[in-house]
């Protein structure tokens, strides 16, 4: 199978629904796929569930997202920074609801959804409010809880290149969450600096094969 290899950002993201899961890729801006956000903002999905590292940056992306209050939930590891008083503000007036999952555990979690995982055990949360009402087992003298994948209906990744089959390669930091994510969802789309033509990419340098991308945009 190959990719739909689409004109524009409103293509690649005309088929996100109300009520979707969007996994949104990105490390703050590193990785980001910025034209694929603001194209979901004009195409208008609501009541989304939306699982990132961080619940927005400024005024832009996915804070412009839960400002228009498109977003019900978000599931994240660093929900407050600096700048993220869009979502700061919605939360503590109880219009958006929040997940607060440690960072190994959502990229974990996620890869897990991928590789067809029931859940896990990590010790990671164990003793904390996060562990409230979840399964715990003592494994090796150390408490450890339950944990369940987190599948994602569309991911929105940002990758360096893509061939037209969808395979993508990912340059430094960008790669962050990406990989794991187009793994975890039923529809991937993904925003790239660059399209080339298949045989062009170095299948060494191949990160996420082709078979996991339904959609890619050069932008």
């Amino acid at each position: 199978m190959s990719a739909r290899i689409c004109g524009t950002a409103a293509e690649a993201v005309a088929e996100v629904a109300d009520g979707a899961t969007v996994l949104v890729g990105g490390f703050g801006m590193a990785g980001m796929p910025v034209g694929l956000v603001d194209a979901l903002l004009e195409q208008g999905a609501s009541e989304l569930t939306v699982v990132s590292n961080n619940a927005g940056n400024g005024d832009t992306g996915l804070a412009a997202l839960l400002a228009r209050g498109r977003v019900r939930k978000v599931v994240c590891s660093f929900p407050r920074q600096s700048d993220s008083w869009v979502f700061d503000d919605l939360y503590r007036s109880g219009r958006v609801e929040l997940e607060l999952v440690p960072q190994g555990n959502l990229a974990e979690r996620m890869r897990a959804a991928g590789a067809g995982i029931g859940a896990f055990f990590t010790p990671t949360g164990a003793g904390t409010q996060l562990a409230e009402g979840k399964e715990t087992r003592e494994i090796d003298g150390r408490t450890h809880v339950l944990e369940h994948p987190i599948r994602g209906d569309v991911a929105l990744i940002a990758a360096h290149r893509a061939d037209r089959k969808g395979n993508l390669t990912y340059r430094k930091t960008a790669r962050n969450f990406g990989p794991v994510m187009a793994t975890a969802a039923r529809h991937t789309v993904v925003q790239v600096g660059q399209v080339v033509e298949v045989g062009t990419l170095d299948p060494e340098s191949v990160v996420t094969p082709g078979i996991y991308v339904d959609r890619v945009v050069s932008l």
